[in-house]
């Protein structure tokens, strides 16, 4: 061991301590959740067997973001697939746990095979896999070799992010994980593909053409409003979790495409404000995702439905689960104070900084960019206001919500940790930006002292430029004191007035959960505005006791899933067809494979004697 070289093998620079950072920090968590979730759920054996894959998934994400060599990157990279593909399968018995597990495990490694192409072209050129000699090797490579490896690493890290169309494995996997470590898959597995971005592509790669960074832009935007639209539509809470984990890749890789593309326009005071605001929003996405992800697991446990139709009411018999999954929501959803709003207005302002500094079509494209950011804004947060309505809000609509009762208090230590750092980083945003500025500088290879990031009145002023100011305490005072002056305001004209009806009830008093609204109407308007994406159909049964009396009346409404049916399927169907032509080859003759040998070495001969 005396002569193991660390420093040889791992690289501990900003990027990857910040990345270590936010593997720590939901994985802590995550890890005290799950010694109540498991109890009760499986054996002594398999729930000791969970705890060794969760040991080596965490193990496994830090290797990928601590190693400085890319044959042992991939090494590790493969190890996190493959332990997080036997922890999507934990549950054996489950047809649905081993049909995602594939779905999941065929995608990854279709993601690897691209990894593997790029870093087998950036060996080439260096002859050597460590990250440094890569580095410098890459600054004379061509153009065109440069840009084909940039595509290789787009798709697949793009895979491992889920970025549209390859992100169809996450809805799949998710749901079918347990619940602590969903949210480590969502809050930190899937982040990792973006450190793999920044590292590989604009850490090594270094400054490309500017269509690197509008082909992501141009993704990330379809990501998020894809993720959202479909979020907006699930009943399963994970899925729902799942498809919003889509939109919010999306919404980090407008940070990164922002910022490669201001690198490659020479505009570098934007290019590290714009990855600031991407690792802001991706530490904040870990923590209020993994935040949500607990929530949704401890529904599930004292419910054992994931399905929010058959919920309600749930406010009343877990009072605390309700305002955890409450504080995530608002996060989400980018509300003021919170940490969601302080790294999706610093994108946002990314975009409006870099409208003024382009011209033409570039100006143009980040105007369509920061519009469909803000839509993707408005559509989660309508999300999560159906998700934590119909879900904690109105009447129990089941036996499901009605004997519900709150979760262990291992459990709930893990949801308190992550909704106190919702607060926190949105109310401590300066000093965090200050410390992401040097990892942002740090990465695209950008001295940022000349940049003044300072802290008055803990706000944050960017210069050069234009200037950013923001500052989260002044904003919860002035809203602290306008919610004192409404209330008082409210206690002086309405006192002796008060009049207390049910929820939802409209003053009504025979109304039950019948009545109420649900998930499905909720989200009609949404679904008849994206009706030529979403493709809905609907499906009607009635049940009589005679022909002229209805018993009942059952109403189903279903949305197409446009990328399975028209990408997927069809792909799968050519796949199926070319392996049946290969059966037909490959009869068992021995005398017709011989003479498949001897036509090889004719064509050998051929081309040996040609060339």
């Amino acid at each position: 061991m005396a002569y193991l070289n660390l420093s040889k093998i791992f690289i501990f620079d900003p990027l990857s301590i910040f990345f270590l950072a936010v593997i720590v920090i939901v994985s802590l968590p995550s890890a005290v959740y799950s010694i109540g979730y498991l109890r009760g759920e499986t054996t002594v054996r398999k729930t000791f067997l969970a705890w060794i894959l969760l040991a080596f998934f965490i193990v496994s994400m830090g290797l990928v973001v601590s190693v400085r060599n890319i044959f042992l990157f991939l090494v590790a990279w493969e190890i996190m697939s493959l332990v997080s593909y036997f922890l999507v399968i934990f549950d054996t018995k489950s047809e649905k746990s081993i049909q995602a597990g594939t779905i999941y495990i065929i995608m990854t490694h279709i993601g690897t095979a691209f990894l593997v192409a790029a870093f087998m072209m950036m060996y080439k050129c260096a002859h050597s896999f460590d990250f440094m000699v890569v580095k410098n090797a890459c600054l004379s490579m061509p153009t065109h070799e440069r840009s084909i490896i940039f595509t290789f690493l787009l798709i697949g890290f793009g895979t491992k992010a889920g970025i549209v169309p390859l992100h169809i494995w996450l809805p799949y996997a998710h749901p079918q994980a347990p619940s602590h470590i969903s949210s480590i898959m969502s809050g930190v597995m899937i982040k990792t593909a973006v450190y793999g971005m920044i590292r590989f592509i604009i850490y090594i790669l270094g400054p490309g053409d500017r269509w690197w960074g509008i082909s992501i832009l141009a993704f990330a935007v379809i990501t998020c409003l894809v993720g959202v639209i479909y979020a907006l539509m699930e009943r399963d809470i994970k899925k729902l979790l799942a498809y919003s984990s889509v939109e919010n890749m999306g919404i980090i890789l407008l940070g990164v495409g922002l910022s490669i593309y201001f690198l490659s326009v020479n505009i570098p005071y934007l290019a590290v404000f714009s990855m600031v605001a991407g690792l802001y929003h991706l530490i904040n996405h870990a923590i209020f995702k993994a935040l949500l992800f607990l929530c949704a697991g401890s529904v599930y446990k004292a419910t054992g439905t994931r399905n929010i139709e058959k919920l309600g009411g749930l406010i009343k018999k877990m009072p605390q689960t309700a305002v955890y999954f409450l504080i995530g929501a608002m996060a989400i959803s980018a509300l003021p104070l919170l940490n969601g709003f302080v790294s999706e207005w610093l994108t946002l302002q990314a975009f409006f900084m870099g409208v003024v500094n382009a011209s033409g079509a570039s100006r143009i494209f980040l105007i369509v960019c920061a519009g469909a950011l803000a839509l993707t804004l408005g559509l989660a947060s309508a999300c999560f206001v159906r998700a934590f309505g119909i879900t904690f809000l109105a009447k129990g609509r089941t036996h499901h919500s009605l004997n519900a009762k709150e979760v262990s208090l291992s459990m709930r230590s893990g949801m308190f940790f992550l909704s106190g750092l919702c607060i926190i980083f949105g109310l401590g945003a300066a000093y965090i930006i200050k410390i992401l500025a040097s990892v942002a500088g740090e990465a695209a290879g950008i001295n940022i002292s000349a940049m003044k990031f300072s802290l008055n009145n803990f706000a944050l002023t960017l210069q050069p430029g234009r200037g950013v100011y923001l500052s989260t305490p002044i904003l919860a005072g002035v809203l602290a004191i306008l919610a004192i002056t409404a209330f008082a305001t409210y206690k002086m004209i309405g006192r002796g007035r008060r009049v207390v009806y049910n929820t939802w009830d409209c003053g009504y008093y025979k109304l039950d959960s019948r009545n109420e609204y649900t998930a499905t109407a909720f989200s009609k308007p949404f679904r008849i505005v994206f009706s030529f994406f979403l493709l809905p159909f609907r499906k009607t049964q009635k049940i009589r006791d005679s022909f002229y009396h209805v018993k009942s009346f059952n109403y189903e409404t279903r949305t197409t899933k446009i990328f399975i049916k028209y990408v997927y399927e069809p792909a799968l169907s050519l796949i199926i067809r070319l392996a049946k032509f290969m059966r037909k080859i490959q009869p068992g003759s021995i005398h017709l494979y011989l003479s498949y040998i001897f036509a090889a070495l004719l064509l050998l001969i051929f081309f040996v004697n040609k060339f």
